[in-house]
């Protein structure tokens, strides 16, 4: 049997979701700190890369597909990063509501020999009256995709996900769920 990749180049995929900066510090250890019993990193380099909904976005136009992005990022510094970087890829567009009472969620992971030594998680819970709806970005891109892509993440971007869901079906587009929430009945 012979698989076949699809031409992604004429394909057009709106992912909607939960935004994420992933921030990596590198370095090596050579001893254990006095104070306690972990090891001390001397960082020697660091990188930020979008993760969540924003990693799949890249990843889909990294085959070749166009990819629109919707998701919330705060009005700060990680956003502001996670915008740019996002901005920065060809073939992919995004449309992020800011929302101001709302820090960007950041995941600092610190790595040594290869190894990822703790991660260390930037978000406060999520009160949904606070972030801004998909809603009207979802309607705005819609009509341009062939396929929709949530990329849940439960960091509450898709506290509508069953109204995008029947948004989509009702334009006839089909609709991916990448959940990792526990109860589907979300969807």
């Amino acid at each position: 049997m012979k698989f076949q990749l699809p031409d992604f180049a004429s394909v057009r995929i709106l992912v909607a979701g939960d935004l994420m900066l992933d921030r990596y510090w590198s370095g090596e250890t050579s001893r254990i700190s006095p104070e306690a019993p972990v090891p001390v990193v001397r960082v020697t380099s660091s990188d930020e890369r979008p993760g969540g909904a924003g990693n799949v976005a890249l990843n889909i136009a990294a085959l070749g597909a166009e990819s629109a992005v919707l998701g919330v990022v705060g009005e700060d510094r990680d956003g502001l990063v996670l915008q740019q970087q996002l901005e920065a890829h060809s073939g992919l567009s995004c449309d992020l509501a800011r929302a101001p009472n709302y820090p960007t969620v950041t995941k600092l992971r610190v790595l040594s020999r290869h190894q990822q030594l703790i991660r260390l998680d930037f978000e406060e819970p999520v009160c949904h009256a606070d972030l801004p709806s998909l809603g009207s970005a979802f309607e705005r891109n819609l009509g341009q995709a062939d396929v929709v892509i949530l990329s849940d993440y439960g960091k509450g971007a898709l506290s509508d996900s069953r109204q995008l869901i029947a948004r989509a079906r009702a334009a006839g587009k089909p609709v991916l769920v990448d959940p990792k929430q526990r109860d589907f009945s979300h969807y």
